[in-house]
């Protein structure tokens, strides 16, 4: 049997449970490389997420705590989908996907992990990225350190 070292998961497998909303915590602390936070705008945020799908793999949220899409203002959603724009603008330029996924998942039963805290997933996508591996294995394999695609992505947004 062959094995699959990732030695990073362990930190996702075995830490405390979060007290609160991991969006709003990060966002109010001025740890911005620590946390991955990419840009910050008047009234959204983009971070990487921590447990990435793919390299690359951002979410923008609003920094109110928010659940829902038709309760954010007109500002907030304005300034939330110029995030995307920019964010994919981004992405094409510093990772050259060959497309995106792009999604907002509200509630539990959608799939929303962080079900109170709106938030647009953005997920690059490169030709042949789905391989064998999360069929036979559940297991996912992501192709670059999380700590470098930030400092490539941070470096290109500013």
């Amino acid at each position: 049997m062959e094995q699959l070292w990732a030695p990073w998961r362990i930190q996702y497998v075995t830490r405390p449970k979060e007290t609160g909303c991991i969006l709003c915590q990060k966002s109010k602390e001025n740890k911005d490389e620590t946390n991955f936070i990419l840009h910050r705008s008047q009234n959204n945020f983009i971070i990487l997420n921590a447990f990435p799908y793919n390299p690359g793999h951002l979410m923008i949220a609003p920094y109110r705590h928010i659940a829902n899409l038709q309760d954010l203002s007109d500002a907030e959603i304005t300034d939330h989908f110029n995030l995307v724009k920019k964010s994919l603008a981004l992405l094409k330029e510093m990772l050259n996907p060959d497309g995106f996924n792009i999604g907002l998942n509200i509630g539990k039963v959608a799939g929303a992990g962080i079900e109170e805290h709106l938030h647009t997933h953005i997920v690059p996508r490169w030709q042949g990225d789905v391989n064998f591996m999360p069929v036979l294995s559940n297991t996912r394999v992501i192709s670059e350190e999380l700590a470098a695609t930030y400092k490539k992505l941070r470096v290109a947004i500013e």
